[in-house]
């Protein structure tokens, strides 16, 4: 099989040196050539795939032994991207639009929910080892690691009760990204991502393309002023009623 893949790339890559015409018909995906002797050669364009010779052994750096590792990177280097976007936004919206210490919280508390919403039942499928992929992936993404991110964005207490927890699972949210020691491997697979040759790379330890990741949104709805539109309103509304409970006591007392 893995010969005659290679056998339709070389003809595909060698067919139009001897053209002379070719016709394309939007109705189908190839398109036709026709040659110098009147004959038609059909021709269509392959994803490149990884091909490894028949009958080698899995040596220890193959990524086929190390199956479960591309599975994982698979599945959550999407959310470490997205999550670079958010933080990107959130960092904008906080120099732009927030002046006091209380809008700055309330801003931060309404995207830790809205976070909540958008990934939590998908983190909450994850494994232990698929989260610490993602915990490694955000540090690389976003240059700061998670310890830093929950003391930044919410509180440094917070930081130091999730610290603690992750110690309890064997895990530390202080540990920076290390591409050239304890991490190279991962950052390995960012490259080949980075590249553009992830789907033919994963085929060809899966013999399958990889399943895509869905996100629901890649941007945040929480802004400071809609917070701000909903704490007036709720003052309103507690205005109105303490007016109308008034009234309603005075006319009582009237009665």
């Amino acid at each position: 099989m893995k010969k005659i893949v290679l056998t339709v790339l070389l003809a595909a890559m060698c067919v139009p040196a001897f053209s002379q015409k070719k016709k394309t018909d939007t109705r189908f995906p190839m398109y036709y050539i026709v040659e110098e002797n009147g004959d038609t050669t059909f021709v269509d364009s392959l994803d490149p795939v990884w091909c490894f010779p028949k009958g080698t052994r899995l040596r220890k750096g193959d990524w086929r032994r190390q199956y479960k590792v591309v599975y994982n990177f698979n599945k959550v280097y999407p959310y470490a991207l997205v999550g670079k976007k958010m933080m990107a936004q959130v960092d904008s919206v906080l120099a732009r639009d927030v002046s006091k210490s209380r809008q700055r919280n309330a801003y931060t508390h309404d995207v830790m929910m809205e976070l909540f919403e958008i990934f939590g039942k998908d983190i909450k499928g994850m494994t232990i080892s698929q989260g610490v992929m993602l915990m490694r992936l955000v540090d690389r993404e976003c240059g700061i690691p998670a310890f830093e991110i929950i003391k930044e964005y919410r509180s440094g207490f917070a930081a130091n009760f999730w610290q603690l927890v992750a110690r309890m699972f064997g895990q530390n949210l202080k540990k920076r990204y290390d591409p050239k020691g304890e991490d190279a491997r991962l950052e390995e697979l960012v490259q080949i991502w980075n590249k553009g040759h992830w789907d033919s790379f994963y085929y060809a330890v899966f013999f399958d393309y990889p399943p895509k990741t869905v996100i629901k949104r890649e941007r945040l709805q929480s802004t400071v002023q809609s917070r701000e539109d909903k704490r007036k309103r709720s003052e309103e509304e507690a205005s109105l009623m303490r007016k109308s409970l008034k009234e309603a006591k005075e006319m009582l007392g009237s009665d």
